[in-house]
């Protein structure tokens, strides 16, 4: 007689399970024979023989079609769930199966009574370990289930929609642990960045709308950074400044303009420079300046271009 496991009692899409054997084989005629047993009598036969028996496997191939509306009846309340009614029969008989094998009548004589929470708790350990797209523990789990489940209840008493804290008083947690069991529950079944958005004409997608790097950001952090320290300098330094960056202008054209000296103007904008990254590098020994005017954008953007093009 060939050895069979007990494991998988129904078999994959596609290829013949026990009960579809050919007609006037040995199991055909065992699943007929069994066929006429009532549960009890199935599942003693399946306590006293071991996995590895044939008979025992059809036995509980038995117990398995007979119960089929009892799973269903489990699974048929996360039917709108994300997850497919035909994965989660599978999974419901699973929990079918490992009733039947644990069975035992000196603690409960009816299979229904037995099977039905080893159903319900197989299908919802499915939904607790399985379908988490990231790793969540298991407390804030629970404490998502119990919210959930808490806040009908708790509308009903206070005759409003119940706020966090109300929630979280009844619940008896801090706010904060509340807030975090209801973010993790967004983790539950997140968006695709490849999904059409809903409401959105043509066929734009949640990763066309999300924000990238900005190279103006830097630029902008410079200025501020630069507009800060830009009064500690004098007039004259600021004036070389704008017309070097903002005009464009050499040093000895900056020269004949102020009627100095092009080496002059060199000494005074290598100070001015160095004077402001200075101070931009060594932040903690800068003087407040918020009794300083504002200087003009112009000026904080010529003196942002300035370090730029000194540090390269």
């Amino acid at each position: 007689m060939a050895v069979l496991t007990s494991a998988p009692v129904y078999a994959a899409r596609g290829t013949a399970s026990v009960a579809e054997s050919e007609p006037g084989s040995p199991e055909t005629m065992f699943d007929k024979d069994l066929g006429r047993l009532d549960d009890q009598a199935l599942l003693g036969i399946v306590r006293s023989l071991p996995r590895a028996s044939e008979r025992r496997v059809m036995a509980c191939e038995v117990l398995v079609s007979r119960y089929q509306s009892l799973v269903w009846s489990c699974v048929r309340r996360y039917a709108r769930s994300p997850e497919l009614v035909e994965d989660l029969m599978q999974v419901g008989y699973v929990g079918l199966l490992k009733a039947i094998n644990n069975f035992d009548p000196a603690f409960c004589s009816n299979l229904t009574t037995y099977a039905q929470p080893c159903i319900s708790g197989e299908i919802k350990r499915h939904f607790r370990d399985k379908r988490w797209q990231i790793h969540v523990k298991r407390s804030v789990q629970d404490l998502m289930l119990q919210a959930r489940a808490a806040t009908g209840p708790l509308a009903q008493e206070l005759g409003r929609t119940p706020t966090e804290a109300d929630l979280a008083s009844y619940l008896r947690v801090s706010v904060a642990d509340l807030r975090q069991a209801e973010r993790a529950e967004l983790a539950f079944q997140p968006s695709s960045l490849d999904a059409p958005l809903a409401g959105q004409p043509g066929l734009g997608t949640l990763a066309d709308y999300l924000g990238e790097e900005d190279p103006r950001f830097e630029h902008m952090l410079t200025m501020r950074a630069v507009a800060t320290h830009w009064g500690e300098l004098t007039p004259r330094e600021q004036e070389i400044l704008l017309m070097c960056f903002r005009g464009d202008m050499t040093q000895t054209e900056i020269g004949r303009r102020l009627s100095i000296s092009q080496m002059h103007v060199s000494r005074l904008r290598a100070h001015a420079l160095g004077h402001l990254r200075a101070r931009l590098l060594e932040l903690e020994d800068v003087p407040t300046q918020a009794a300083l005017p504002a200087p003009p954008a112009a000026a904080a953007a010529a003196a942002a271009a300035g370090i730029q093009r000194r540090n390269r």
